[in-house]
């Protein structure tokens, strides 16, 4: 059984503009396909469920046994995912900060050798495809590649419903994102199946010390 977590990019929930946090929408949309398909699961990571500590202090700059129990979990949660969809729409061109903000709690190493999947949405004709572009080096950073196949969704107050139902042509809307999911799946698999005969930790082993870790010989001042 593959497990997968649909983080929703959102925290608005007042209008302007309206319908407010019109991510739920796309994020249960997300859910409900992907539940649909054989040995699968999938749940919705909500940042409003999650009390988020402020000033910002990451999962990782706890120690072990005082980290909230909230960002323990969702810890836990990403480690043992097969795979992530990231939900956005675009601030400035870029992912929303409520996306980056809960994603930069957590380090790589928990995302590493796993897929994502971004689908971004917005009110507008766009759908957020400006927002994917700049996903794509963060998700390569975190260390959960993001497939080439991505979902857009223009104008997504009327393409889905409250519940995540889509408002018509519904058969077209679910092979859209079927292709997504269906990339996003295969990696799942291939990871899962590759690390039962390397571990990829010691192929490449996570930065959890220091930030210098990651400098080139040479690199450091005299």
């Amino acid at each position: 059984m593959a497990h997968y977590l649909i983080f929703l990019g959102s925290t608005r929930t007042t209008t302007p503009p309206s319908p407010a946090r019109l991510g739920e929408r796309v994020a249960k949309a997300c859910e409900r396909l992907l539940s649909s398909l054989p040995h699968t699961t999938a749940e919705i990571i909500d940042p409003l469920a999650l009390s988020l500590q402020a000033p910002f202090k990451p999962h990782f700059a706890y120690a072990q046994a005082d980290a909230p129990d909230d960002l323990a979990e969702l810890a836990d949660k990403i480690a043992a995912a097969d795979g992530y969809v990231m939900v956005s729409p675009e601030y400035n061109h870029s992912m929303s900060p409520a996306l980056s903000h809960l994603l930069n709690h957590f380090g790589a190493s928990l995302f590493a050798f796993k897929p994502s999947a971004i689908v971004t949405y917005s009110m507008g004709q766009w759908g957020g495809v400006r927002a994917a572009v700049a996903m794509r080096a963060f998700l390569s950073e975190l260390g959960c590649l993001p497939v080439s196949a991505m979902i857009h969704i223009p104008r997504a107050q009327e393409a889905l419903n409250l519940d995540g139902h889509f408002g018509q042509e519904q058969e077209r809307w679910e092979s859209y994102f079927g292709r997504t999911f269906g990339q996003l799946m295969w990696w799942a698999e291939a990871a899962s199946n590759y690390k039962s005969q390397i571990d990829p930790t010691k192929v490449s082993p996570a930065f959890k010390t220091a930030p210098s870790q990651r400098n080139a010989p040479g690199s450091e001042s005299s």
